[in-house]
């Protein structure tokens, strides 16, 4: 189970440990409080690994641990729930070494993670639950880097459904909605990206777009934010049943406005669903240059 430091993956791991299983918990940090909390909250049959899924070094040695430890009776199910996201803006605007960091930790990693214990998978006809993200099948304002990895692993995950059912493997994804978990509903830290993003952007693209106008993004996502739901039992309740029932669903989508979200997106025009999808998370204000008092200043000029 990757990715416990906090949100899905602590309370998932936690819930697990209740039931009687045996849980191998990776954490980005052995000393965060959210590995100090499971510590205190788990038995001893919950053994926690460190791992940076950028790192091969970390995936081989948690990989050898697991091996070391299931060889006898192989590995029942892995939770691919480790997730990475820091930017809000524009595809313009986000720097292309954003879009490289999601994709390493949101596919590569849990790819090379999947590969690397798929044999002890094999061996017991075990599960792989991965948590990934309606913004990987939408295009969700202000969220190209981190929807594009989500994409690439929904599709990963998918083809993996389709091979490894000779071997008797069951493949689930979990796209759940909008929940609090880790830094994704802390303002101070979306204000420090969002300055951060300001210094590194050229100074065209700054012109084009305006400073006011990444400001505007990040108050509708802080905004936004409010609405983030705090219980996370009905994630928690999706990866269970998709590593223990009989006939796990394909696709799991707890969370609220996610029927009426596909709905749209399935059956009604795409103009339709960018204006949802605007409506629901982010509408931009028009970029600096497209306004009309900057016309009328460049006139003046």
């Amino acid at each position: 189970l990757s990715g416990c430091d906090s949100g899905f993956g602590q309370a998932t791991a936690r819930h697990l440990d209740i039931m009687g299983f045996r849980v191998f918990a990776s954490v980005l940090d052995l000393q965060s409080p959210g590995a100090q909390e499971l510590r205190q909250s788990c038995s001893t049959r919950l053994t926690l690994l460190q791992m940076d899924l950028t790192k091969k070094e970390d995936i081989q040695r948690v990989l050898q641990h697991i091996q070391a430890h299931t060889n006898s009776t192989g590995l029942w199910g892995l939770v691919n729930n480790a997730g990475f996201n820091d930017t809000i803006a524009d595809a313009e605007l986000s720097p292309l070494g954003k879009f490289r960091t999601c994709m390493e930790v949101n596919f590569f990693g849990s790819l090379e993670l999947t590969k690397g214990l798929l044999p002890l998978l094999r061996s017991a006809g075990g599960r792989i639950v991965t948590v990934s993200s309606p913004a990987g099948d939408m295009p969700f304002p202000c969220l190209a880097a981190y929807g594009a990895s989500k994409a690439a692993l929904s599709l990963v995950m998918d083809t993996f459904r389709s091979e490894l059912q000779p071997w008797g493997i069951k493949v689930s994804l979990i796209l759940p909605g909008y929940y609090k978990t880790g830094t994704t509903c802390d303002p101070a830290f979306w204000n420090l990206q969002k300055q951060r993003l300001l210094a590194s952007l050229p100074q065209e693209l700054l012109q084009a777009y305006g400073e006011d106008y990444v400001e505007e993004i990040n108050q509708q996502f802080i905004q936004f934010m409010k609405v983030a739901v705090e219980d996370l039992s009905a994630v928690v309740n999706s990866i269970t049943e998709g590593l223990l029932a009989a006939n796990p669903a394909v696709r799991y989508y707890p969370g609220q406005g996610l029927g009426i979200m596909y709905f749209i997106h399935r059956y009604l025009p795409y103009f339709v669903r960018d204006l949802f999808l605007k409506g629901f998370f982010i509408n931009p204000k028009l970029p600096r240059a497209l306004r009309r008092e900057h016309h009328k200043d460049v006139k003046k000029a």
